[in-house]
């Protein structure tokens, strides 16, 4: 499937190119390349398209004020017109939100049974689906969650929103894993270690990429990249079709993106960083 690149593309790219570093440059020790500045564009592009609940912000030390100043700009050009929320997790993590999109992922997971958490604790000896009790914990910091997101859109207005929540126990992780749209979020007990019994254990990668000619003609955007051990797939199967065919279902309801490829392939690595 193949499209041609719109008319403005020419002109579109260099003016993203421009916001990024303009808006989030700054202090940084070389420019933000432009490449990876598309990307960004792309990828913000891909949270206002629904394709994916929200985008994890780490290209630099740009805090919420120069991430709404540089989401401005892509409104501006013309880029992402819908709502997007900025969602800062005290000082320890920047999320582009989907509000809406946010809160029925949250809403999901909360209904989810099993519930799609995979603790890979540092004193297991392989990966395994959480108990009722592990889960509920889990659940509750995610009501949390919602009904901070819900408070702050009835709060917000225009285009552009932001807000700060104190994760009181949290594990951002999982938690973060949860509003990137993942079927299952990888936990752990954040009171023994923060390592994790994941090296050597063989994980099945998925990937979703996509072109963006409405940005650059032959522009690929990673939308979705996540694994899930190979040895919990099958228990998961029902999460990992149900993700598939929403990602599907939203990328046929859109027209900024073409050629969805979705792929996978199980890899072994000495060491995993979560």
């Amino acid at each position: 499937m193949g499209a041609e690149a719109p008319a403005g593309s020419a002109v579109l790219a260099p003016q993203l190119v421009a916001a990024a570093r303009e808006e989030l440059g700054a202090g940084a020790r070389r420019r933000l390349p432009a490449g990876r500045a598309l990307q960004l564009a792309g990828e913000v592009l891909a949270v206002a398209a629904g394709l994916k609940p929200a985008l994890l912000y780490d290209c630099g030390a740009a805090g919420p004020g120069e991430l709404r100043r540089y989401l401005e700009r892509l409104r501006e050009a013309g880029l992402a017109p819908r709502r997007i929320h900025v969602l800062s997790v005290e000082g320890s993590a920047l999320l582009l939100l989907h509000p809406g999109l946010a809160r029925r992922r949250l809403a999901a997971v909360l209904g989810a049974h099993p519930a799609p958490f995979v603790d890979v604790s540092a004193g297991r000896q392989c990966p395994v689906l959480c108990g009722p009790a592990q889960a509920e914990a889990i659940r509750g910091h995610l009501e949390t969650l919602l009904a901070h997101l819900s408070a702050a859109e009835a709060a917000s207005a225009g285009p552009v929103s932001s807000s700060e929540v104190v994760p009181a126990g949290w594990n951002l992780c999982t938690v973060v894993g949860v509003l990137l749209g993942y079927p299952a979020a990888y936990t752990f007990c954040t009171e023994e270690s923060t390592e994790n019994c994941l090296a050597l254990t063989p994980l099945r990668v998925f990937t979703a990429q996509a072109s963006c000619p409405r940005i650059k003609d032959g522009l690929g955007v990673q939308i979705y990249s996540f694994s899930i051990p190979e040895s919990l797939c099958g228990e998961l199967e029902e999460a990992l079709d149900a993700w598939c065919e929403e990602l599907k279902e939203a990328f046929g309801a859109q027209s900024d993106f073409v050629g969805l490829c979705i792929s996978s392939e199980v890899v072994s690595l000495p060491a995993v960083a979560l």
